[in-house]
């Protein structure tokens, strides 16, 4: 870590109360801390728009009886194998599954792979987390 550098913040009273209830909402200890991960979301955002090296997780919850959905994601998956690290197959109940993807690569294939995915019939939801390597934040 850096040097800490303190500044000054100004806003609107309103604003400072709803971004309290943030702080303690999601439990951070102080107004620093909170700042700071706001800032860094909004570099990860920028990391993605840039199309730069990224990653992220796709986390998939669909109906494994539905048929070819299961062939149809490891094919998927077997075709974009350079950018996924890593898979976890969880078996939610008799009928649903979780699959949770960690991928690493450019933005814009990782975007697509996870339009490919949660295109596909049984799908029940899906969602894309976007996350930094962490050597620009």
């Amino acid at each position: 870590m850096g040097k800490i550098i303190r500044f000054g913040v100004s806003m609107e009273e309103k604003l400072l109360e709803t971004f309290d209830h943030f702080i303690n909402r999601e439990g951070y200890k102080n107004r620093s801390e909170a700042i700071r991960d706001v800032i860094r979301k909004e570099f990860v955002e920028e990391e993605w728009e840039k199309d730069v090296i990224v990653a992220g997780c796709l986390l998939l919850v669909y109906d494994h009886h539905k048929r070819d959905l299961v062939s149809k994601i490891m094919e998927t998956q077997h075709n974009y194998h350079e950018i996924i690290i890593s898979t976890q197959h969880i078996h939610m109940d008799h009928k649903n599954c979780l699959e949770i993807i960690v991928v690493k690569g450019k933005a814009e294939t990782i975007r697509r792979l996870y339009g490919i995915l949660k295109a596909l019939k049984g799908v029940k939801y899906s969602t894309l987390s976007k996350a930094s390597t962490g050597r620009k934040i």
